[in-house]
C-alpha cells in the first residue's frame, strides 16, 4: 500500500478542469449506457454536447432577471441542461442533492465559487472549452463573467432535488428546492 502525501492545497474540481474532447467514440446522447453515470462519464457527455452548437443553439437567449435553462435530455438514468449567463447571473450557494454532475463551457466564462469556511470562497474561473466533473458533495456558487456565456450541465442520476444554501447569523442553512427551480442567491 502506499501512502499518498497530503497537500494543504484544498480538492476545486474546476481548477482540475480538462479540455473539450475530440468526438471520436465518446459518450453522446445516442451511446448512453443505460446506467448512472460517474463524474468522468458525465464530462465526457457534457464536453460532446457542448461540442455540438447544433444539439443547443435554437435554445440560447439571455436575460439579466433570470438565466435562461433548457432540458436537451432525461432518462431514468442522466439529466442534460443548457444554461445561458450574463454577468448578474448567479446561482448562489447550491448542491446537487444525491447527484453527480459536469459542466462544459460551451462559450464565453464563468466563475465558480467553492465554499470554504472560515476563508473567503474557493474562486476558479472557468472559460470556454473547459469541462470539469464533481460528485454529490460538491457545493458551488456559479456566476456568469461574459454576456454571452453558454455552458452544458449533465447530471447522475438525474436531478429532482437540490440544497440552496444560506448564512444566517453565521449558521450555515440547507433549503431544499426543486431541480426545475431557478437558483438565485438566498443571502
Amino acid at each position: 500500500m502506499t501512502v499518498q502525501p497530503v497537500s494543504d492545497a484544498p480538492v476545486v474540481p474546476a481548477r482540475q478542469a480538462s479540455r473539450l474532447v475530440e468526438l471520436n467514440d465518446c459518450l453522446s446522447l445516442d451511446n448512453l449506457p443505460g446506467r448512472d453515470l460517474d463524474p468522468n462519464e458525465l464530462s465526457e457527455l457534457a464536453a460532446s454536447i457542448a461540442a455540438q452548437p447544433h444539439l443547443w443553439e435554437d435554445k440560447v437567449a439571455y436575460s439579466d432577471d433570470e438565466r435562461v435553462f433548457a432540458s436537451l435530455h432525461r432518462d431514468a438514468n442522466v439529466d442534460v441542461w443548457l444554461i445561458c449567463w450574463t454577468p448578474v447571473n448567479d446561482t448562489g450557494w447550491h448542491d446537487h442533492d444525491i447527484s453527480s454532475g459536469a459542466v462544459a463551457v460551451a462559450r464565453g466564462k464563468l466563475v465558480e465559487h467553492n465554499l470554504a469556511i472560515g476563508v473567503e470562497s474557493i474562486e476558479t474561473e472557468i472559460e470556454a472549452g473547459d469541462v470539469y466533473g464533481f460528485g454529490p458533495e460538491h457545493i458551488h456558487r456559479v456566476v456568469g463573467l461574459d454576456k454571452g456565456s453558454v455552458t452544458v450541465h449533465a447530471y447522475s442520476p438525474p436531478l429532482w432535488r437540490m440544497g440552496q444554501y444560506s448564512v444566517k447569523d453565521g449558521v450555515l442553512r440547507r433549503m431544499s428546492v426543486s431541480y426545475a427551480d431557478e437558483l438565485r442567491p438566498l443571502d
